[in-house]
């Protein structure tokens, strides 16, 4: 079995579990200090939010790395199904490529984190990349409606070539469109 993504081999059917497992290996390798690391990333890399967003921000996105690390880590839960390898593949790449440009080692960290946690949501859990209740400008925030993971930005992040939305179960929040 691969203790790591990289050692993942995608030529062959991957159940959803058999990621989980993978996704789990890794996130035993995180500490305290990677997170902590990755929450001063957010700090500075937030420094030129409005400030409503910026301190919302700061803390869910904190204590998010803090639960899903430890949820990952204690996961028992079965996934049936497998996995989109062409979806994984994709998604991957996407995040290699973040991982190579980032600079400091506050990124590097936060990147790792990020990777783990997304991988985990989108292709495990199959829930959304951000937590439910991120806000965002205008107002508006990812929640939960009928069932269906409501995001107000997913179709203007559609064009971003390094956004990972198009790989997120949520769906553009019509109330958000403007």
């Amino acid at each position: 079995m691969a203790k790591s993504i990289e050692e993942l081999d995608l030529t062959h059917k991957l159940s959803r579990n058999e990621l989980k497992d993978v996704v789990k290996s890794e996130a035993g390798n995180i500490h305290i200090k990677d997170i902590m690391l990755a929450a001063s990333f957010l700090r500075d890399d937030a420094q030129y939010m409005p400030k409503s967003y910026r301190d919302d921000y700061i803390e869910r996105f904190s204590k998010s790395f803090f639960s899903r690390v430890k949820e990952i880590k204690d996961d028992k839960k079965n996934y049936p199904g497998d996995v989109n390898r062409k979806d994984l593949v994709e998604f991957l790449e996407l995040l290699d490529e973040q991982s190579k440009n980032a600079r400091t080692q506050q990124e590097k960290c936060f990147v790792k984190i990020a990777r783990i946690i997304s991988t985990y949501t989108t292709f495990v859990c199959q829930e959304p990349i951000h937590p439910v209740g991120t806000k965002f400008p205008g107002g508006f925030v990812l929640h939960i409606e009928n069932g269906n993971y409501m995001c107000p930005v997913k179709q203007r992040q559609m064009k971003n070539p390094s956004a990972l939305c198009k790989f997120c179960v949520s769906v553009q929040d019509k109330k958000a469109i403007s």
